[in-house]
């Protein structure tokens, strides 16, 4: 697949995993749209559907080969998809990451951020952090 075709393709899968299109999703991923590649301003598709509890595409992308720790870099959507979904409270999106193997202890921004259960006990979440807790490496520092 070519550069151009490929750099459409991954924009289109960012916004339709952004605005919980799951048949888009699909569709997009079986046309031969990379899972794990980010959009022109960083943003991975996993971390769009993240930060949106788009769990059933959070799933897919999984599925699909995303991989589950990789941070996003773009402006305004800088951080890992857990740390992400567990900001929001999205609680279903962070037992999906959570299942297919997301780092509960891992730092946002290269390892200096805030953790993902620092994130849903600022929300606050409890629900969130609960969920969190059960995890293995999930911890506070700060």
């Amino acid at each position: 697949m070519n550069r151009r075709r490929q750099k459409k393709l991954t924009a289109r899968l960012v916004t339709a995993a952004m605005c919980g299109e799951h048949t888009d999703v699909e569709a997009l991923l079986h046309a031969g749209a990379d899972p794990n590649t980010a959009d022109l301003e960083g943003m991975t598709p996993l971390y769009a559907a993240s930060v949106h509890g788009a769990t059933d595409v959070v799933r897919t992308l999984l599925e699909a080969g995303a991989a589950p720790d990789t941070e996003s870099a773009g402006v305004g959507a800088e951080g890992t998809p857990l740390c992400a979904a567990a900001c929001w409270g999205h609680t279903g999106t962070v037992r999906e990451l959570l299942a297919h193997g997301a780092d509960a202890g891992l730092r946002e921004d290269g390892g200096t951020g805030l953790t993902p259960l620092e994130w849903a006990l600022r929300g606050p979440h409890p629900e969130t952090a609960e969920a969190l807790r059960g995890a293995a490496g999930a911890r506070v520092t700060s």
